[in-house]
């Protein structure tokens, strides 16, 4: 028997600590290398960690709701390695290295590094050359987890086999368990797909959106499972108090802080949208855009990278150390999201570079992505400017709170039919409220009012807009 305490990981952007809110295995399972083990909640996202060995879960530390520290032991592990050679130590930590959003030697998840590695959620995968073990850590078996009650009424069959030295695509059939990343899980929950029956084609045998797809093809897709809500427990006093932590917590100072630091100026702007509409409409019914989610909020993206375009210094941020005004020549474009577990803005990095379907697809993404609680931290992370979607709730505009580090975001109300002077007769037409809050440090009046013009002037006429922009 070879124990191994696996700690809390550092997920990266500087978070100190994290709730666990699900455990997916129990003391006595039998689990695989990278099998997600447990849920927990952080400052900004809800994130699977995954196994780093496979083994047998001997005694589980933290029980759910518990707030833990990053590098406190969560969880023990059976590896079944005996006292077989030693694992030469890491150079620099022993601690896995964060996920990256494709930068540095992290690599983008589900992607092979140079140094033969699959790089997972949290930063560490399987390695393709021959891993050895490392040593037990407690010789004395009745001071390590394993003495626990748990571990002694689960034994290890005798034929449970050692780690394999290299990590083969081992499918996941028959129940085993499935290797795929947080997209891919929600995406085979809502086409009612069983991962467990599919044949990965990904790194490390992991199931891809095409292997859900290609399943797909073959089989009706199955309703999604209703969403449970449920209601408040009041007390005797008929109060109900609601603990502020995780992405609540940190939503709330970001704002506070921002709303008491910038000057906050909003301009509102309502416009005709039925030529917009109509656009949207006919790019719909191209046969190749037919699988892609084409909405309002679509056009409205690629108006403000146009605008931004146009007007460079909207899309910046205030330096107070250094007293100046930091323009940026890339737009990672933030989309604000409403989840279970309070607002969350995940931005789309360079998204001025993406061509208007490879933006429709990043946007797709980030929305699934974040109503399932699986947003990465990385991706909420330097964002330079922020739309806010209202309209989905039926609200015709508002003034939003600017994101920390921001200078402005754009609020896009519901799109209604209405009343409307058009061409000398009052017509029904199809209208829409913008409302663009923004830094009156940085953005004065008149370049706040000419970039929201350009803006309702795309989403009016996008057609015309894009011949006469370039």
């Amino acid at each position: 028997m070879s124990v191994n305490e696996f700690p809390l990981p550092d997920l990266g952007e500087g978070l100190t600590e994290g709730e666990i809110l699900k455990w997916l295995v129990a003391e006595g399972d039998t689990i695989e290398q990278n099998q997600p083990l447990v849920e927990v909640e952080t400052a900004k996202a809800a994130v699977e960690i995954p196994a780093k060995w496979p083994g047998r879960v001997v005694k589980i530390y933290q029980p759910e709701g518990a707030t833990v520290a990053v590098g406190a032991p969560i969880v023990a592990i059976d590896t079944g390695g005996g006292d077989g050679p030693a694992e030469p130590a890491p150079a620099a930590s022993a601690e896995p290295a964060p996920a990256t959003n494709g930068e540095g030697n992290g690599g983008k998840i589900g992607e092979v590094t140079a140094s033969g590695r699959t790089a997972v959620l949290v930063g560490y995968g399987p390695r393709t050359a021959a891993a050895v073990r490392r040593p037990r850590k407690r010789p004395e078996p009745a001071t390590g987890p394993a003495a626990s009650p748990a571990a002694a009424a689960a034994p290890v069959a005798p034929t449970t086999p050692a780690a394999p030295a290299v990590a083969e695509p081992a499918p996941a059939v028959n129940g085993g368990p499935a290797l795929a990343k947080p997209p891919v899980r929600k995406l085979a929950r809502d086409l009612g797909v069983d991962l467990r029956t599919l044949h990965g084609s990904g790194p490390a045998g992991s199931i891809t959106r095409e292997d859900v797809e290609t399943a797909l093809a073959g089989a009706p897709a199955a309703a999604p499972a209703p969403t449970a809500t449920t209601a408040p427990v009041f007390g005797p006093d008929r109060e109900q108090r609601v603990p502020v932590k995780g992405v609540r917590k940190l939503t709330a100072e970001n704002m506070t802080a921002s709303a008491f630091t910038a000057p906050h100026v909003t301009e509102f702007l309502t416009i005709d949208m039925t030529r917009g509409m109509r656009a949207l409409g006919r790019l719909k019914e191209q046969r190749e855009w037919r699988e892609v989610r084409v909405s309002p909020l679509l056009l409205t993206a690629k108006a403000v990278l146009l605008a931004l375009r146009r007007h460079p210094m909207v899309n910046s941020s205030w330096d107070a150390g250094a007293n100046e005004i930091v323009v940026k020549e890339y737009v990672n474009l933030g989309i604000a999201a409403a989840t279970d577990r309070g607002l969350i803005v995940p931005n789309i990095k360079d998204a001025g570079r993406l061509s208007l379907r490879e933006l429709a697809e990043s946007m797709t993404e980030l929305v699934q992505t974040a109503k399932a609680g699986r947003t990465a931290p990385a991706d909420m992370s330097g964002g330079t400017f922020t739309i806010t979607n209202v309209g989905v709730f039926g609200v015709d505009t508002g003034t939003p709170i600017l994101p920390p580090g921001e200078a402005a975001i754009l609020a896009f109300g519901a799109v209604r039919e209405q009343p409307w002077a058009h061409k000398g007769k009052v017509k029904v037409r199809q209208v829409t409220t913008l409302g663009l809050s923004f830094d009156h440090r940085i953005i004065d009046g008149e370049l706040g009012s000419r970039f929201l013009a350009d803006v309702g002037a795309f989403l009016s006429d996008p057609e015309t807009a894009l011949l006469g922009w370039g």
